[in-house]
């Protein structure tokens, strides 16, 4: 059996919304079964995510976290994608780490965004300026082609950086550029809360996708208090991740209060309520959203290399 190697020529026939829809697909099949390792050294962490489900296959995405890296001109985040072939076990393709990475991470939250933002929404705010910030901007182009991104980091140079290469405009005050958003994508490595709920306004859509450790968070309890709250995986959000850890453990909120996750779609409960509500979606980026993300990418690369 050969083993397929996919590197970054696949992603010019990658397209987002085909994405979003293999993510749905992947969750009509069996419950995926997952299991995560997580191994800390101060700031560092080393993040294992494996994922099998049933009818698609096998997964094992090792990832190292290194906030120090970019000072180095190192990438923040470094590791392997390893599909296993669903019938025999075997190794079938190595796919490259950052590539998937991107995708998944920027599709998870699109396909929220396509059910939980509403469709007229046109003013995005990325909090973030990094590489998922970038890859955000390219996913909610393709559902929202007439939206217009403004972008707010701690770091001005940074955020004029992207916004030089995307064409968006550089936020000069958080709470007047959430004030006027409809949608807000946080990608940051916060610890702290920085985006408060008494700023977000009726109908507003908030994505949070940056903190993946127990002492990561970024918006603070009156979001949470104000939105109908839903995430793409209570499996690998409630446990692991301040985002819902901590304010459960401090009895904000209940992990009763998450509505639905992505394998309520088809029940369709992973929906707006109403136009005025506001929506919170935790990406959580589990893995089986890495195996069903580099499913799609081998079977593409495969299809259009012919």
């Amino acid at each position: 059996m050969s083993i397929d190697l996919v590197g970054p020529q696949a992603e010019r026939y990658l397209d987002w919304i085909t994405l979003t829809e293999a993510f749905e697909a992947g969750h009509r099949l069996p419950r995926a079964e997952v299991a995560d390792t997580f191994l800390y050294r101060g700031k560092d962490t080393l993040l294992t995510r494996s994922a099998w489900i049933s009818g698609l296959g096998l997964a094992v995405k090792a990832a190292s976290v290194f906030p120090g890296n970019p000072e180095a001109g190192r990438a923040l985040v470094n590791g392997t994608v390893n599909l296993l072939n669903d019938e025999t076990g075997l190794l079938e393709a190595l796919v490259d780490f950052a590539l998937v990475t991107k995708w998944k991470t920027a599709g998870d939250s699109l396909l929220a965004a396509r059910r939980l933002a509403r469709p007229e929404a046109r003013e995005i705010l990325i909090c973030g300026a990094g590489h998922i910030a970038g890859a955000m901007i390219e996913a909610y182009s393709a559902a929202f082609p007439e939206a217009r991104f403004t972008i707010w980091n701690r770091t001005r140079l940074t955020a004029e950086a992207l916004a030089a290469r995307t064409g968006a405009h550089v936020a000069d005050d958080l709470e007047t550029a959430a004030r006027r958003a409809e949608i807000i994508a946080c990608a940051t490595m916060a610890t702290t809360p920085y985006l408060r709920g008494d700023w977000l306004t009726p109908g507003t859509h908030v994505d949070l996708i940056g903190a993946y450790r127990p002492d990561m968070r970024e918006a603070d309890d009156a979001a949470l208090r104000r939105a109908r709250i839903f995430c793409d995986s209570r499996a690998t959000t409630v446990e692991h991740i301040g985002e819902f850890r901590d304010p459960i453990a401090r009895g904000v909120m209940a992990e009763a209060d998450i509505v639905a996750d992505f394998y309520d779609i088809e029940a369709g409960l992973f929906t707006r309520s109403s136009p005025e509500e506001i929506t919170l979606c935790k990406n959580g980026g589990g893995a089986h959203l890495d195996l069903i993300c580099a499913q799609y990418i081998l079977q593409t690369w495969r299809q259009k290399r012919g």
